[in-house]
């Protein structure tokens, strides 16, 4: 034990002070491996600081109160909740709609308990700019109850009804300032800033409170007066009772129909057998299963796996450096006494030293750049931390991994240089090594089971894991087999000339430091050709699946809401600040009051539905007295052949049109902005008719009927029991459009006068506006803050087809595979100097061109650039070609199971296969070019001239 101790002690003493005399090279190696410590540590320590205790997040939620109280909208209806409160429901089962109602909250609370309230509401506030929808709280937030709930950052808490604070993102984005005043749009009460403060759950949040009562009544009544809707407003009530809140008591609390979030069942939650929600089916704890936590693990192993395996890939050959430049050190050591096992361990203390070193270095780095960094990664992740967190067994464990990765690259550098003789050592001689035959065998058995496996799932059984899992070991053969490829690649060197034909040359004898330089590239490299190819057939994909909103170019807006008053002042804007060439002016409509939405719902709204002769219907869609599937009666064969022939299956136009029926009330310009050309439907707005474009919506008079539905609750009654819908129903003469146009969205048609006709009322919903050109993004940026001016609730659209969004990743993968090839080439261009020194030596003496050694270098790294690369892009095809297969099969099946239970799915599936030939490129041709040349320029010309050893 004692001998044991003391040969390792001696052999980390040699290996640390050769680390210090090869300071470059160790500290290539030490960033290596530090760098992902570092980041893996910052990941571990910012997840676990952000990741808030039971405590802290109650804290936050429900401030220093023993629970919080508030309603379910059940009408005081019994109800069964978790035990955090996220998800409840009637105790009892129902056979149609739940209850649905206001409760008493108040009434739920223990006598001598004291409270607070706490109401939300949403809100358009003033501001510098214009109007910003913003959250509006009403708090006593000087309580001590409230404690907790929000940090006040400067200032004061209000005290008046007329005072207000805000939240920092607030302040930022409105322009206001403590002191300035703020109102609400359709509300004359002027509310003066007080103060400043932050939710530490969600920092971006723009929100302002007042004292409880001093805003959202009266602004609800003051929007409801003005023809706007009024905001929906949530009460939370913080309890504290000093004794706290049991289960049993929140159970009590429940039957009240209120649900309770409680101190003391978060801090100590009963189990899931005691919780009587979870035992309704459906209704269970949906925590992670443990096949999903071991999948986790396993993918989180693998992608470890990978990265230490690409690690010690590049460190390998600066070991094999660091020993090939020692190995007179090692023959001295041999001469003494030394035996291999010493040689090997001096070899392997370099990897422990530098692990060590990366180990500290990174775990260091990583704990004061996130302390340092932690205002900002609160910032970016939009939450205050709970608490510095440091795991030290975690933190440890991941600077194992460190250590472990420094002896894993110093392993085949340390049995390589142990095998050496001493004389051998001591005079510089290599000798002559034959490579492995048996690691080639296996390369080529894994490879094969590899590709077999991943056909397999791509082809036959539609599994990714398959995909994935053999395109994995078909890369591992690729790796092991990677110095008998090399050898293949030296036949190429008699058609060179001579520099790369030396460099090839060498590069085949020494594929001991070759072949692992060149793994390293073909990982690196195979990854990244699998993601950009995989990427860029999804992109393929995507742009060939895009479905336009609007003809290219052309620009629409709609306001659902608040009675489209803002409309003509957008419209306005519209044609100012874009280079509009037709304006169409669109409107809804309208069942009830003005204001009402057009999604209803509100007290003295309705809404309408553009009905469906019954002779139009598709017989798999229509409604049964009995409440059954109609297409049951169906084979899968007549279900495919209805949703694919039958035109009164087809679906409507798609588009981005969100009014019922896609019925819009305009003129014939709408038709010219939308690119429907047919005369005669221009003709017959002129007439008084209505142009619809889908044709089961038109019956066989020519007419098309839209029923108006005043009492909602009647006809979600008549629904629910498969009655036909109590509504009035007007008829109107219609066109139907020929053929098949493209509409985007637009069904029906109309002009004012004809809905006004047909006893139908209609507000402004928004317009449309074909361009001379599409709009520029400075135009845009100034429309937007026009709108911004307006305070309009719209939603707008520019047309401007399809937009690539992986053009950045692609450049990304393809910069990092680059620096990793010219990393790899590097080092094992530095390992080829060290060995070819006496050759470089000989060719000096013989009178060779100075430029020699340059060019020499150049060709060494170029040539196992240019290896990995072709290698690494021939293995990074089967998993991208594998998994895009696997997706094609998957979509063709979904898409012909719809069709087989009728359902209309569009068009069938495009799964392409695109290969980003720029990508290859650059990887094949730049990537190795490059390298050559970097090595060529760091490598000095001239070499001193002196005796070459004997050999």
């Amino acid at each position: 034990m004692k001998t044991w101790f003391h040969s390792w002690r001696a052999a980390v003493r040699i290996a640390r002070r050769d680390a210090w005399r090869a300071k470059g090279r160790s500290a290539l190696v030490l960033s290596m491996i530090a760098l992902p410590i570092l980041g893996v540590s910052a990941v571990d320590l910012t997840y676990r600081s952000s990741e808030l205790s039971p405590s802290e997040k109650l804290e936050r939620t429900i401030g220093t109160a023993d629970a919080s109280f508030r309603d379910t909208g059940f009408a005081g209806t019994p109800i069964l909740q978790s035990p955090s409160g996220d998800s409840y429901r009637p105790a009892k089962d129902f056979d149609g709609a739940w209850p649905d109602g206001k409760g008493d909250v108040a009434a739920a609370i223990p006598a001598g308990a004291t409270w607070i309230t706490v109401t939300h509401g949403g809100a358009k506030l003033t501001t510098a700019h214009g109007l910003l929808q913003a959250e509006v709280r009403e708090l006593k937030a000087s309580d001590p109850i409230a404690r907790g709930l929000s940090t006040l950052l400067e200032g004061r808490n209000p005290e008046k009804a007329d005072e207000v604070i805000a939240t920092s993102a607030f302040l930022e984005q409105s322009g206001l300032t403590i002191g300035s005043t703020v109102s609400a749009r359709n509300f004359d009460r002027q509310y003066r800033i007080v103060g400043s403060y932050e939710l530490p759950n969600a920092l971006n949040e723009a929100e302002v409170t007042a004292l409880p009562g001093a805003f959202l009544q009266d602004y609800a009544k003051a929007a409801e007066k003005s023809g706007a809707l009024a905001p929906e407003l949530y009460t939370t009530y913080l309890v504290k009772n000093g004794s706290g809140f049991t289960w049993n008591d929140v159970q009590k609390i429940n039957k009240q129909g209120v649900v309770v979030v409680s101190r003391a069942v978060l801090l100590d939650p009963p189990a899931d057998s005691e919780v009587p929600l979870y035992q309704v089916d459906g209704w269970g704890d949906y925590a992670s299963s443990p096949a999903a936590d071991a999948a986790l693990l396993a993918s989180l192993a693998t992608v470890v796996g990978l990265a230490m395996l690409e690690i010690c890939l590049l460190a390998g050959p600066a070991f094999a450096v660091g020993a090939r430049r020692s190995r007179r050190q090692l023959g001295l050591v041999g001469a003494n006494g030394g035996a291999r096992s010493h040689i090997r361990a001096i070899v392997l203390s370099g990897g422990l030293v530098i692990g060590v070193a990366a180990a500290v270095i990174g775990t260091v780095l990583a704990l004061a750049l996130t302390l340092a960094l932690q205002p900002f990664l609160e910032e970016y992740i939009g939450t205050r931390f709970g608490s510095f967190d440091v795991r030290p067994l975690e933190l440890l464990g991941i600077a194992m991994l460190a250590v472990l990765t420094g002896l894993l690259a110093a392993v085949v550098p340390a049995v390589t240089a142990s095998r050496q003789t001493v004389l051998a050592s001591l005079t510089g001689r290599r000798g002559v090594r034959s490579t492995s035959k048996v690691l080639p065998l296996i390369g080529v058995g894994a490879f094969l089971l590899g590709a077999t496996v991943a056909l397999y799932g791509s082809v036959v059984s539609d599994q990714v894991v398959l995909v994935a899992a053999g395109s994995a070991l078909a890369e591992l053969g690729v790796v092991a087999m990677t110095p008998a490829l090399v050898g293949f690649f030296g036949r190429a060197g008699r058609w060179l000339p001579l520099s790369p034909r030396l460099a090839l040359r060498d590069a085949v004898r020494n594929r001991g430091r070759t072949a692992p330089a060149v793994a390293a590239v073909l990982a690196a490299v195979a990854g990244t050709v699998a993601v950009t190819t995989y990427a860029a057939s999804r992109e393929a994909q995507q742009s060939a699946e895009y479905t336009a909103s609007l003809p290219h170019g052309a620009v629409s807006f709609f306001q659902m809401e608040e009675s489209g008053r803002d409309v003509p002042a957008v419209a306005e804007a519209v044609q100012r600040y874009l280079p509009v060439d037709t304006r169409a002016d669109v409107s809804r409509v309208v069942v009830g009051r003005s204001n009402c939405p057009s999604w209803g719902g509100g007290n003295g709204c309705g809404r309408y539905e553009v009905v469906v002769p019954p002779a139009n219907e598709c017989p798999l869609w229509v409604t049964n007295p009995d409440g059954s599937d109609p297409s049951e009666k169906f084979t899968p064969a007549q279900r495919r052949n209805l949703v694919l022939n039958d035109w009164r299956c087809s679906e409507g136009n798609s588009g981005s049109l969100y009014v019922d029926g896609g019925l819009l009330v305009g003129d014939a310009k709408l038709l010219k902005v939308l690119g429907i050309t047919d005369p005669g439907a221009a003709k017959a707005l002129d007439e008084g008719k209505a142009v619809a474009l889908h044709r089961p919506l038109v019956d066989k008079n020519g007419t098309v009927a839209v029923k108006k539905i005043t009492d909602a609750e009647a006809a979600d009654r008549a629904a629910t029991e498969n009655r036909p819908v109590p509504g009035e129903v007007s008829a109107v003469p219609a066109y139907l459009v020929p053929g098949k146009p493209t509409a985007y969205g637009l069904q029906i048609l109309m002009t004012p006068a004809t809905a006004k006709a047909a006893g139908l009322n209609t507000v402004p919903v928004g317009a449309y506006f074909s361009t001379d050109q599409m709009p520029g993004e400075e135009q845009r940026q100034k429309l937007d803050a026009e709108i911004a001016k307006i305070g309009a609730g719209i939603d707008l659209t520019v047309e401007e087809g399809y937009v690539q969004k992986s053009g950045i990743v692609l450049l990304a993968l393809t910069v990092f595979a680059g620096l990793v090839t010219i990393g790899a080439a590097g080092i094992a261009t530095g390992l080829a100097q060290a060995d070819a020194e006496a050759d470089l030596k000989t060719l000096a003496a013989v009178g060779a061109p100075p430029r020699v050694r340059r060019t020499l270098s150049g060709f060494q790294c170029g040539v196992v650039a240019a290896m990995g690369v072709v290698l690494g892009t021939a293995a990074g095809l089967l998993p991208a070609v594998g998994l895009r297969l696997t997706e094609g099969r998957q979509q063709l099946s979904f898409y012909e199971r719809n069709l087989a239970e009728g359902w209309s799915t569009g068009a069938p599936p495009e799964v392409p296969i695109v290969i980003p030939w720029e990508t290859l490129t650059g990887l094949l041709v730049l990537v190795p070019l490059g390298a050559a040349l970097l090595a060529a320029l760091v490598t000095r010309s001239k070499g001193a001239v002196a005796r070459r050893e004997a050999t």
